[in-house]
């Protein structure tokens, strides 16, 4: 079992701060006194395009966009940057109650085709209900995982390539198909924490992501959600989301992630947590729990630093240390059964290339990359002669 490296796109911008302007969905920010936020970069498709290439040439598989009400469309800005590169996946999040699934179905074949395979789905079921009304989704938290169990059952129906009936609770299908089914079929990774996302993970999911929690903790998650699989009959791969800080010593690294946290005033702080310990995610709750809102105490485990939750919502933890020391705990996540590492850092575009030139190399060193990932190590330089 070797590793699968993901990239991060930052859809809703970037820059030089953990300030997030998803945690702030009830302009919380706005409202915070003092300077104006420097180092923001906008998510304009140049930007994107930058940062999908450099994924790309460093030897990431694929790219998470996210999804949600402030970051650009997943599937248009996706299809958009397929045109500027060759090999690079796009792992596409979405949410089953604000589409249709036998559009999404349709959707996924033609994504297939334009793109020659490189679609692979994210499936985000929500866990604030305040954006979910926004979409016109007034489904409360275990509804909305009975509902993505439909959902998913009807897109794999769809999938098969014959008219596919189904009547459930939220959905009703009379012959539903794609008239040309997805070749390859996309992979559907699918994260859950609570009990109502259990056994819906265990029945569709071809991976199961968690946030970066402390290595006892995820291997509680992947001992639960195997479990869950095996009664349905079937084999769930393993994956985590991550923030990186990796620098040529261990020093560095975290002279990088406590200047992040030099950047955050209380006030900022104070309005993030606030906004976020209104979701409905245990998930989330989860991630808010490991820091408990303060400052102290933030490697949670070695080199696994929360100070990223502290006013980012989702994924709210970072590897920090010498390349080797992010790679030792890479090497230790995939121990214990994680295949697929989903990353990302501020900014993204440069500390993409810190970890891909000095993590990836070290991972093909122990053996833990595919023999044919390109990897991204020194040169030689060559010499101008009579020049």
């Amino acid at each position: 079992m070797t590793v699968h490296l993901h990239w991060f796109l930052p859809t809703g911008g970037d820059g030089r701060t953990l300030v997030d302007r998803h945690a702030f969905s009830q302009g919380a920010l706005g409202n915070i006194p003092g300077r104006a936020i420097a180092g923001v970069r906008a998510p304009d498709l140049d930007y994107l395009v930058q940062i999908a290439k450099a994924a790309e040439r460093l030897g990431f598989e694929a790219v998470l966009t996210p999804t949600g009400t402030w970051c650009e469309d997943a599937w248009l800005t996706t299809v958009a940057l397929a045109q500027h590169t060759r090999r690079l996946k796009f792992l596409v999040a979405f949410r089953p109650g604000v589409i249709s699934p036998v559009l999404a179905a349709q959707m996924a074949s033609t994504y297939q085709r334009l793109t020659r395979g490189r679609l692979l789905l994210n499936v985000v079921t929500g866990g604030d209900s305040v954006e979910q009304r926004r979409y016109g989704d007034h489904l409360d938290h275990d509804r909305r995982y009975a509902r993505t169990d439909e959902f998913l059952s009807v897109v794999r129906g769809v999938w098969g390539g014959e008219p596919y009936d189904f009547e459930g609770d939220h959905y009703r299908v009379d012959g539903g198909f794609t008239a040309l089914p997805p070749d390859p079929l996309p992979q559907i990774f699918f994260g859950g924490s609570s009990a109502a996302a259990g056994p819906v993970a265990a029945r569709h999911t071809d991976v199961y992501l968690t946030w970066g929690e402390p290595p006892e903790q995820v291997k509680e998650k992947i001992d639960w959600i195997r479990a869950l699989a095996e009664k349905e009959g079937r084999t769930v791969r393993f994956g985590i989301r991550l923030h990186t800080i990796s620098r040529d010593s261990a020093r560095d690294a975290w002279t990088t992630a406590n200047r992040l946290l030099d950047d955050l005033s209380p006030e900022t702080v104070a309005a993030a947590q606030a906004a976020l310990a209104r979701s409905e995610s245990v998930g989330q709750q989860r991630m808010l729990a490991l820091h408990g809102g303060t400052r102290e105490g933030l490697e949670i485990s070695p080199n696994l630093w929360a100070g990223v939750g502290l006013v980012r919502g989702g994924a709210g933890t970072a590897l920090v240390g010498s390349h080797a020391e992010v790679a030792d705990r890479i090497e230790e996540y995939h121990a214990l059964g994680i295949e697929h590492f989903v990353l990302s850092g501020y900014p993204h575009l440069e500390e993409a290339y810190w970890f891909g030139e000095g993590v990836i190399p070290d991972l093909a060193a122990r053996g833990l990359l595919p023999p044919d990932a390109p990897v991204r190590g020194a040169v030689p330089l060559l010499a101008a002669g009579g020049r």
